[in-house]
Formats: C-alpha cells, structure tokens, sequence
C-alpha cells in the first residue's frame, strides 16, 4: 500500500480540485424514491491526530457507523437519469495534482485489452480529458469515463483500474484516481487559530453527500450516501473502508477513530443515528 500523503499547509489552503465536478450533463433533477434529506443531526468528535501533534481529526460517527456500501450494479440508480450502469462515472475523474495523474498513468500502462474495454481508443487518442474549466480529468467516452467497463464485457463491468486492482492482489485505492477511491468519503482540511495563539491543522472526514459535488450536487438523478437502498451492510463504513481511511488519516489515527466508532455503537441509545440506515434491533440488556 503506498505511503500516506502528509497533510501540508500548502495543500490545506488550497481548493481541493479532488472535491471539484461538472455539473452534470442534461441533469434531470434528483430522484427522492428512497433518499432521505441531507440536513440532520450528527454525531462529530474530535481528537488529536496521534501521530502529528499539530494536526488534529474532525470525524462524522454518524457517517463512519452508517451501514453504507457500495451498490454499484445492485440497485444503483446513477447519477445521470437513463444511465445506471454507469454509477457515480459519468462525469469522469478529476485528478487531484500532477502527482495523481502520474501515478495512475503508471497503472494504466499495464491495462491489457482484455482489462480495459476501451484501450484501443486510450491508447490511440488519449485517456486524459480537461473540463470546461481546462482542468485535467480522466476522458468521457460514450457518455461515460473511458475507464469504466460497460456491461457484459468479459473481464467485468466497472472501473478498469479497480478491476487491475484486484487482480493483482492490490487495493483500488492503489490504482485508480484519488476522487474515486475516497468517495464516498470526504476528507477537507482547515487551519484552526486558538485563542491561545496556536495553530492546528484540523483534518475533517465525513460523508460526500450532495454538497460535496458543488452547487451540481443538487441536481444529481440519485445519489447513494442517503439513500436507504444503500444502507443495508452487515460492516459499517469505517471497518468496510478500512484501507482508504488508513490512507486518509494514518494507521494511528485510524486505530483511534476505530476505539470511539466501538464505544458509540456499544452504546444502548448512540445518539444521532445515519437517517437511511436501517432501524437497529432492541440491544438485550
């Protein structure tokens, strides 16, 4: 698994380009059948980052001990109305800095087209696209990101690189692009002065419900994260993204989030539940 960024000043001041999408194409309007609204209340703590004593850790319990999972060809209802298969792909990637369009490229080289649905148009035309802004994303290709496999292709349907991933015995996050592997997780930086004159780094991890894809978010055909038809995992989100929240945060952080995720879902009454997730059973006593 590769090293975890260190979170910088440089790169905490800055627009995260990762949390930056188009608004959507032709956007419909969202579809309420089975999303709950994204104004509630939740259940944040914080705490300092073990590993950096300048650094600290905003955290959402609610969002971290949601049952949430990925149902990317099991229900999904996709972003753009008339385009399931193609989940939260649409759109396409947008890369993070150089270092992350480096680093997938490197990946890509080693797409086969048995892998790789579309690696004769990639590697003859280019797989790297840039966006009405002229910021560098992974090409759409046939109403989609060229990576992701349609269905009924050999190797399977879905992302390409998650795909090589897999098998090769690695992580996705490995692979494919950052906004891609951390979705839907969102992690924003902001400096802290305290009264005392000190500055801290606070690093936040929450849910990437529709305000996180900008003012666009909104008019989304569907989007998972409050959606019902999502929460129905046997894991909660911070033990199934283990390995992405490890590289967010750092193993010592990690470790920490897990103790107070396990002492709010040992409680009788955790308070301020994930509203899609399902009603929990009567705990015996």
């Amino acid at each position: 698994m590769p090293k975890t960024k260190k979170a910088k000043q440089d790169k905490a001041t800055k627009k995260q380009k990762s949390n930056k999408q188009a608004s959507p194409p032709e956007a419909i309007g969202p579809d309420p059948s089975d999303e709950k609204g994204i104004d509630f209340a939740r259940a944040w703590v914080e705490f300092p980052d073990p590993a950096d004593d300048e650094q600290v850790f905003r955290c959402d319990l609610t969002w971290l001990t949601s049952r949430w999972t990925c149902i990317f060809g099991s229900g999904c209802q996709g972003i753009q109305a008339g385009r399931a298969d193609d989940g939260c792909c649409t759109l396409g990637a947008h890369f993070s800095d150089e270092d992350d369009e480096k680093r997938v490229a490197g990946h890509v080289a080693r797409l086969t087209p048995e892998l790789w649905q579309f690696h004769d148009v990639g590697a003859e035309t280019g797989w790297v696209g840039v966006d009405e802004d002229g910021e560098r994303q992974t090409r759409r290709w046939e109403g989609s990101c060229i990576f992701q496999n349609r269905p009924g292709f050999p190797a399977g349907a879905g992302c390409s690189l998650h795909i090589l991933a897999l098998r090769e015995g690695k992580e996705p996050l490995e692979t494919k692009p950052d906004v891609c592997w951390q979705l839907p997780v969102r992690r924003t930086y902001d400096w802290i002065d305290r009264p005392d004159d000190t500055r801290v780094l606070q690093v936040t991890i929450g849910e990437y419900d529709r305000r996180g894809w900008g003012p666009g978010g909104h008019d989304l055909h569907w989007w998972c994260t409050s959606a019902t038809s999502a929460h129905g995992a046997g894991d909660p989100v911070y033990v199934s993204y283990r390995p992405e929240l490890i590289e967010l945060m750092g193993k010592e952080g990690y470790d920490r989030l897990v103790e107070l995720c396990e002492e709010r879902l040992s409680s009788l009454l955790p308070m301020a539940p994930h509203p899609a997730d399902p009603l929990p059973a009567p705990k015996k006593r």
